[in-house]
């Protein structure tokens, strides 16, 4: 299985985009796990927040394919201890599907299209991050959860 993390917007914070880089290298002898990113829509005087939501949830459902699986990184979403994260994980990969996407929104959230979609929604936490701190965070997470899954020291109870 691969891991996809589908992004509304780039990373442009040079230390973020370093610690992505560190993990995604870490996470190769693992599992398959890249980042793809949907270029956002520039807020216009013209364009509502519904209809941001919109043109973006729109970008999103054109990355998915039928087979993926879809899971919402959200605000509303499961809370996972890093353990219960892996055996997660663990499930997913066991699904037998090619693609589990989790899917960070835009500034705005997401669209009813894509919530529609979702086969599941997951949170990283209560606070609010960045949406950039989120990839790395993420990143991290899945790294950690491969370390979990392989009985590796990284991870301490």
């Amino acid at each position: 299985m691969e891991i996809v993390l589908l992004t509304v917007g780039k990373t442009t914070q040079s230390y973020v985009i370093a610690g992505i880089e560190d993990f995604v290298k870490r996470l190769r002898r693992y599992i398959p796990y890249k980042i793809e990113c949907i270029p956002d829509i520039k807020t216009t005087k013209g364009l509502s927040t519904d209809m941001q939501k919109e043109k973006e949830g729109e970008a999103i459902i054109a990355s998915l394919s039928p087979s993926d699986i879809c899971i919402l990184l959200d605000e509303h979403g499961k809370e996972f201890t890093s353990t219960e994260f892996a055996n997660h994980i663990q499930k997913l990969m066991a699904s037998g599907r090619k693609r589990a996407v989790f899917v960070v929104g835009g500034p705005y959230g997401f669209s009813k299209m894509v919530y529609q979609r979702a086969d599941s929604k997951i949170s990283l936490s209560k606070m609010t991050f960045t949406h950039e701190m989120i990839r790395l965070f993420f990143t991290e997470q899945v790294y950690r959860a491969m370390t979990i899954l392989r009985g590796e020291p990284y991870h301490h109870e």
